[in-house]
C-alpha cells in the first residue's frame, strides 16, 4: 500500500506540474484513446500498480485541465493545495459521515466548517446546514425545508402526508432563474411551469417595481450573483417584503455569497443575510475538489423535519448534531474535511485575496477584449464577463476555434436575445499572465474569423 501511493503521489505531482504547458481540452487522439480502458472485463485480479499506470498514461491526458490556470468555463474553480491533500487524507480514512458515531472528527469538522461560514459570509448565527454535492442539491435541500416550514403554517405535514392534496404553495423565481433551481422545484413536487416570473432589467436583476403579490405561503427564490452577468436581485427590497407578508426567501447564492468576504463586494449582498435559506457552492469559488456544497436554513428545525429519515431501531441519534438529518444522504463522504482545509489554509485574508483577485482579472478581460474592439454585454461586476464577437455565428466559431486551440477554454449561452461568450475567472491558479495569454489567442482566433 504505501508503494502504491507513493506512486500515486509521484504521478498526480507530475500532471499538476505539467498542467500550465498543456493545451487546456484534451485533443481528439486522447480522447480516441480512451478506448483503451475499456473491453471486456478482466478474469482474473489486476496489479494495482499496473492498474494505476494504465489509468494514468491513458486517462491523464484525456482529462479537461479545470485545475489549471486558463480554465474559464462554466463556473469551475480549480483545487487549492491543502484541500487536495486533505481530500487524499480523507480517502484514506474512508470516514462515513452519516452520524456522529460512525465518524466524530468530520461530523466535528462540519460543525466548525459552518462556524466559519456563517461567520465569512454574514450568516444568522445558529443556522443549519448540510453538507451536499453542489448548489443543486443545496437548493433541493433548502427548499424542501421552505416546503416543509410553509406547509406546516398551512396545517399539512408534508413528510408524512406527501403533496397529494396538500394546499399550494406560490413559488416566485425571477426571469433569468438558474435552471438547479427550476430543477429542485422539479423533484420537490412544486413544478417548473408553475413558477410565477418576475420580469429581469438588462443585467438579469429582478425589478423591484415588478414584484407579485406575497403571503404566507409564498417561497421567493433569489438570486446572489447572475450565472451569465454576476448581477445580484434586489435581497434588500425583496426580503423586507416577504418579511412583512411572512413568506420565505431562498437564496441561490453557489459563487456569488462568496463575494461577501470583500468589503469592495460585500455591498452587492445587502440584505441576504435576512433571507430564510441559502445554497452555496464550495467547488466553485471556494476551490475545493468536486463535489461540494452547503445548503444553509435559518431555522435549523425546518432542516430538519424535511431531512428526517423516520425511525429505525439501529440508527440511534446522539444528543448532538447528526449530520445526516440535515442532508438527503444517509452515508456519504466527509467533504467537510476538504472545506476545513481549504478555509485554514487561506484565512479570512487569503480568501478577500482570492475573490477579489479574480473579480479583477475579469475586469481585465474585459477591458483587452473591448479595446480590441468587441463587445462586453454585461456590466463586469463580478467574475464574469459575457462577449460577443459580431454576428451569432462570428461568435459560435470563435468559441469552437478558442476549444480547439487548446490555450484556454469558454463555452457559450444565450443572453437575451444574443450569442455570447462566457468567461467565468473561478481558479485560485489563474494568474495575469494566464489572463493575458487567453485574451491574446480570443483576440488572434476573433480576428482570424473576421476576415
Amino acid at each position: 500500500m504505501k508503494e502504491l501511493l507513493g506512486e500515486t503521489a509521484v504521478r498526480a505531482a507530475r500532471y499538476l506540474a505539467a498542467i500550465g504547458d498543456r493545451r487546456v481540452a484534451p485533443g481528439v487522439e486522447d480522447i480516441a484513446r480512451l478506448e483503451a480502458l475499456g473491453g471486456a472485463l478482466p478474469e482474473k485480479p489486476c496489479d494495482p500498480a499496473e492498474l494505476l499506470a494504465l489509468l494514468d498514461d491513458i486517462g491523464s491526458p484525456a482529462t479537461v485541465a479545470t485545475t489549471g490556470g486558463r480554465y474559464f468555463g462554466f463556473v469551475i474553480g480549480g483545487t487549492l493545495p491543502a484541500a487536495l491533500a486533505a481530500n487524499w487524507l480523507a480517502g484514506a480514512w474512508d470516514q462515513n459521515a452519516c452520524m456522529r458515531i460512525m465518524s466524530p472528527v468530520s461530523a466535528k469538522i462540519e460543525e466548525i466548517v459552518m462556524e466559519w461560514t456563517v461567520d465569512l459570509l454574514g450568516l444568522p448565527p445558529g443556522s443549519a446546514m448540510g453538507f451536499v454535492t453542489g448548489t443543486t442539491m443545496a437548493n433541493f435541500s433548502a427548499l424542501a425545508a421552505a416546503r416543509s416550514a410553509v406547509l406546516k403554517r398551512a396545517g399539512w405535514n408534508v413528510e408524512e402526508d406527501g403533496m397529494f392534496g396538500a394546499p399550494e404553495i406560490r413559488i416566485v423565481v425571477g426571469e433569468d432563474v438558474h435552471v438547479s433551481v427550476l430543477k429542485a422545484l422539479s423533484m420537490l413536487g412544486l413544478g417548473r411551469s408553475r413558477v410565477i416570473k418576475v420580469p429581469a432589467d438588462g443585467q438579469g436583476r429582478m425589478r423591484a417595481d415588478a414584484l407579485p403579490v406575497l403571503d404566507d405561503h409564498t417561497v421567493f427564490c433569489i438570486q446572489a450573483g447572475n450565472v451569465n452577468t454576476g448581477a445580484f436581485d434586489p435581497a434588500k427590497e425583496i426580503c423586507s417584503r416577504a418579511r412583512d407578508a411572512g413568506a420565505w426567501v431562498h437564496v441561490d447564492g453557489a459563487f456569488g455569497l462568496w463575494g461577501a468576504v470583500s468589503p469592495l463586494y460585500g455591498p452587492l449582498l445587502e440584505g441576504v443575510g435576512a433571507a430564510d435559506s441559502w445554497a452555496i457552492d464550495c467547488h466553485k469559488w471556494l476551490n475545493v475538489p468536486q463535489d461540494s456544497g452547503i445548503a444553509v436554513v435559518r431555522e435549523p428545525e425546518h432542516l430538519r423535519r424535511a431531512m428526517s429519515w423516520g425511525s429505525a431501531a439501529y440508527l440511534t441519534p446522539s444528543t448532538g448534531r447528526e449530520p445526516s438529518h440535515s442532508t438527503p444522504d444517509s452515508s456519504r463522504r466527509a467533504r467537510g474535511i476538504e472545506l476545513w482545509a481549504a478555509m485554514r489554509s487561506l484565512g479570512r485574508s487569503g480568501l478577500r485575496e482570492m475573490i477579489e483577485r479574480n473579480c479583477r482579472q475579469a475586469r481585465l478581460f474585459a477591458d483587452r477584449l473591448h479595446t480590441a474592439g468587441f463587445e462586453i454585454l454585461n456590466d463586469v461586476v463580478l467574475n464574469q464577463v459575457l462577449v460577443s464577437f459580431g454576428s451569432a455565428e462570428q461568435t459560435l466559431r470563435v468559441i469552437a476555434e478558442i476549444q480547439s486551440d487548446g490555450t484556454c477554454w469558454c463555452g457559450g449561452t444565450q443572453w437575451h436575445g444574443h450569442t455570447a461568450m462566457r468567461i467565468s475567472v473561478s481558479s485560485w491558479a489563474t494568474s495575469d499572465d494566464d489572463v493575458e495569454r487567453s485574451a491574446a489567442a480570443m483576440i488572434r482566433m476573433a480576428q482570424s474569423v473576421k476576415e
